[in-house]
């Protein structure tokens, strides 16, 4: 919890709220590498994890891996006296889906949810894929390891899932194991689409797929940095949206940006040590992640993954080749780093979970005059106890500024020129949390209209 310190000076005592709050220090500490390593280790083991592997075996094939998967969930659930629902959610692909299926079968996802004290209708979800793959994405009999791609992402949601049980939420969190991403991403496809049926709003995606490598194919050795993947603005908004961008900016402002700049600054904020690494991108070039099919949907999302890959280890046969080891084996997975970025997704899925609603339709305004207005609707939650206002230049990535100005629902930015910069509102709980920032939407005329 946030503390307030009391501080002697000369002219009497004043207090100072603290600016950081404890309990996420104590989440990054109870991240434990011990526990991913047996968690990669046996999700390695299963020999192979392809989508269309054998579902019968209990020890080798994705049938095996997703049950096990589930046994960890169902073990949380015990221990936290049954905070999670767990079960399985599933689609039928056949060939006529895409070129990379073989054969009819279910892409099966294991779902673990957390519901939220006060808005169970809300989510925040961190995913892993479950399916591994080797050379051929049709081979699905032969050994397919996926030791960092990508059971590292798979452990770090159980794991988690393990550390924020011991918690309770606002805000529901959902620990998701994701399949069919390698045959076209039909997990994550399935899983959006199941979430828009049943309504649900959803605050963030954290997409993780290989968080476990630290040696790049570039020769660069780093287990500070990662990358944090997210597109500029939705797919699915209007044409009147994108012509209004023209005029009144927001080209890198979209949600799954927006998202992007809370993890950093969650990161920043509890863990200096590390790097993240903004990329002003979907995912890498030309490739495609896990995320993608929620921001299709228009939900936020985004990717977080290593800074350095190496691909001898990615989407290979196991073998040694003119003296180089090709395969994704377990000796290419740092658990320490693995760590520390299923430290960062803690955090964040914490932070989210405890974070108020965000404000609805922000507006904006100040054309040809000295000051910037905005207004917005408030939230209708008594736990929210103002606003906070941020704003930057337009060529800066992350927000710069910042200005909590009260429980309100309008305030004016005095010598605050409206063509220099960019702007956003955040809800504020009385827990300390924020809400996502939310860039403005509309545009009020010089009537404040």
């Amino acid at each position: 919890m946030k503390k307030c310190f009391v501080l002697l000076t000369m002219m009497g005592a004043i207090s100072v709220t603290a600016q950081t709050d404890s309990r996420f220090y104590a989440i990054i500490d109870a991240v434990s590498a011990q526990r991913l390593e047996k968690d990669i280790r046996t999700l390695a083991d299963f020999g192979t994890r392809n989508t269309f592997s054998d579902t019968l075996s209990n020890t080798r094939g994705i049938g095996a891996a997703r049950r096990w998967i589930k046994a960890e969930f169902d073990k949380i659930d015990k221990e936290c006296k049954n905070c999670l629902d767990v079960f399985y959610q599933k689609d039928l692909v056949t060939p006529k889906d895409g070129s990379r299926i073989p054969k009819e079968a279910y892409v099966v996802n294991v779902v673990a949810i957390q519901r939220g004290t006060k808005y169970p209708n809300r989510f925040v979800i961190m995913t892993g894929d479950i399916d591994s793959r080797n050379s051929d994405t049709m081979d699905y009999t032969n050994d397919a390891p996926g030791a960092n791609d990508n059971a590292s992402g798979m452990a770090g949601t159980i794991e988690a899932a393990r550390v924020l049980s011991k918690y309770s939420f606002e805000n529901s969190i959902i620990y998701l194991g994701l399949s069919g991403e390698e045959q076209g991403l039909f997990g994550g496809k399935g899983f959006a689409e199941f979430a828009k049926k049943n309504n649900w709003e959803i605050i963030g995606v954290l997409n993780n797929d290989m968080i476990g490598n630290i040696e790049g194919v570039d020769g660069v050795i780093d287990n500070r940095t990662f990358r944090i993947f997210s597109e500029p603005t939705p797919v699915t908004e209007t044409e009147k949206e994108r012509n209004q961008r023209r005029f009144y900016g927001g080209e890198v402002d979209g949600i799954s940006r927006q998202l992007a700049r809370y993890i950093h600054k969650s990161v920043t904020t509890y863990m200096p040590e590390m790097n993240p690494m903004m990329v002003y991108r979907l995912d890498r070039f030309g490739r495609g992640g896990h995320h993608r099919p929620f921001n299709d949907l228009g939900y936020p999302g985004v990717r977080i993954m290593e800074a350095h890959e190496n691909y001898n280890r990615q989407h290979q046969n196991t073998r040694v080749e003119n003296g180089i080891n090709y395969g994704d084996v377990i000796e290419g997975v740092n658990f320490e780093y693995a760590k520390k970025l299923t430290a960062v997704n803690a955090i964040v899925l914490a932070g989210l979970g405890w974070s108020p609603p965000e404000p609805k339709n922000v507006t904006i305004g100040g054309v040809v005059e000295p000051n910037t207005k905005l207004k917005w609707d408030k939230v209708a939650d008594d736990s929210v106890i103002g606003y906070k206002i941020y704003w930057r230049l337009t060529t800066a990535p992350q927000w710069e500024n910042s200005r909590f100005v009260g429980n309100v629902d309008a305030f004016e930015l005095k010598g605050i020129v409206i063509d220099n910069y960019y702007f956003g509102v955040a809800s504020v709980h009385k827990n300390g949390q924020e809400s996502v920032v939310v860039f403005p939407s509309a545009v009020m005329r010089s009537t404040g209209k």
